[in-house]
């Protein structure tokens, strides 16, 4: 099947293009997430909305297919080029199959790209001769590649959890990406959408968020659906004392302060902290904010917690796709003693009759159904409350042994997939 040819110039987009070069290399090369490389001093800082846009898509894209991409330039390539060529080239291939951009236009303008860097520009003449290849290829080679792998690095520890199979149906979820969710006030204005069993909206192909309606009105926020389940789970009731620590960006906050609790919400991060202000600003919602680190948070006798620990979010990866490639595992045992400590501290804060809900945006055992086995251990009147977990669109086969929720990726493959999330409801016996 002959690929499309979009009506555009081939030197159109030049600049996104080296902005989408700049944001690969700042992932692979300097190991760090898109999100702190994505502000105003970064790549993208110069950049119009349009080209602003068209960079992300594509380093989002490239880095969604790079395994693909890495294997369909692999017989063009006598050895592996430094990563900043390779980079060039994995655009080229995601441009050429992915956004069926015509060869000749791609090659153009990612030459003069790499002519532009030091550490390309002796390379120009390969990437011109490579981009030329892959645009005498069908678009079938591409198609017929296996689904993008993850990095052994994070592929090995999730099949030792998952099995083989079940991995490789997650790394489709990650590959199809995801849609995006809202959660919303119970009269708020909203965008035109499917409501899934969780009772969020999904809204497929959604472009600029704050051009949706009803974005200026408040009366929703973006929140993948699993993300919101610990709130809907924990279910808040009017007049409560609730504390959210690790709050930031809010959605969670959020949730609870529409449900009418009163809300404490704790982040350790100044700046992070001020996305929380300003998210519950544009929704008019009320929550008391503080600053500190969660293990220092001293105030107590809270109805309920809500504990979304820092972990190593590989369950978001169907959305930020840099992070296989940001990171490197080193970083897990660290967390995974940083989970424990905030879930011992955070039983410290707790009425008697209270409810804690952990959760994190984790797709490994370490940081979800091991964490809470080790918590009874550590803590003989702690108990796992099963039932609290069946909410509203909740698959009771998604409920673990020792009583937690396992959401995976492949979950509702068919509507467009889930955030990797463990959530368990703790309670301590009087």
């Amino acid at each position: 099947m002959a690929r499309k040819t979009p009506n555009t110039k081939p030197q159109q987009g030049i600049e996104a293009r080296r902005a989408a070069v700049q944001l690969l290399n700042a992932v692979t090369v300097k190991k760090r997430l898109l999100s702190e490389v994505s502000g105003p001093k970064g790549p993208l800082g110069k950049l119009d909305a349009a080209d602003k846009a068209r960079a992300q898509r594509l380093a989002l894209d490239t880095l969604r297919n790079l395994d693909r991409a890495d294997r369909i330039l692999g017989p063009f390539l006598r050895r592996r080029p430094p990563e900043e060529v390779h980079n060039i080239l994995r655009l080229a291939a995601t441009e050429i199959f992915v956004e069926q951009a015509p060869a000749h236009g791609v090659g153009n303008a990612l030459v003069a790209i790499a002519r532009e860097i030091n550490a390309t520009s002796h390379s120009a003449g390969m990437v011109n001769a490579v981009v030329r290849r892959l645009g005498e290829l069908e678009t079938e080679k591409w198609n017929n590649l296996p689904v993008p792998r993850l990095p052994k690095w994070l592929r090995k520890p999730l099949i030792a959890d998952y099995g083989k199979a079940t991995v490789e149906a997650i790394e489709q979820s990650h590959a199809n990406g995801a849609p995006l969710d809202l959660s919303f006030k119970a009269d708020a204005k909203l965008p035109e959408g499917e409501r899934i069993p969780t009772g969020s909206l999904r809204i497929k192909d959604a472009g600029q968020v704050t051009a949706l309606e009803g974005y200026q009105d408040g009366g929703w926020w973006v929140q993948d659906a699993a993300a919101a389940l610990p709130v809907n789970i924990l279910a808040p009731k009017k007049g409560e004392t609730i504390l959210d620590l690790c709050a930031a960006p809010g959605g969670k906050t959020m949730q609870l302060a529409s449900a009418g609790a009163d809300v404490t919400a704790v982040d350790i991060s100044e700046s992070r902290m001020g996305r929380v202000r300003e998210n519950l600003a544009r929704t008019k919602l009320t929550a008391k904010t503080t600053v500190s680190d969660a293990l220092e948070f001293k105030e107590g006798s809270f109805d309920a917690i809500l504990l979304d620990a820092p972990c190593t979010a590989t369950g978001t990866i169907r959305r930020h796709p840099d992070l296989p490639y940001a990171k490197d595992g080193s970083e897990f045992p660290g967390l995974f003693e940083l989970q424990e400590k905030m879930l011992d501290h955070a039983l410290t804060l707790l009425k008697p009759d209270g409810r804690l809900v952990f959760c994190t945006c984790s797709l490994l055992f370490d940081e979800g159904e091991i964490q809470v086995e080790d918590a009874l251990k550590r803590h003989p009147n702690l108990t796992v409350d099963k039932d609290a977990l069946l909410v509203e669109g909740v698959e009771p086969e998604w409920v673990s042994k020792e009583g937690g929720l396992r959401i995976r990726p492949d979950f509702w493959s068919d509507i467009g997939g889930l955030d990797g999330f463990y959530i368990a409801v703790l309670r301590q016996k009087l």
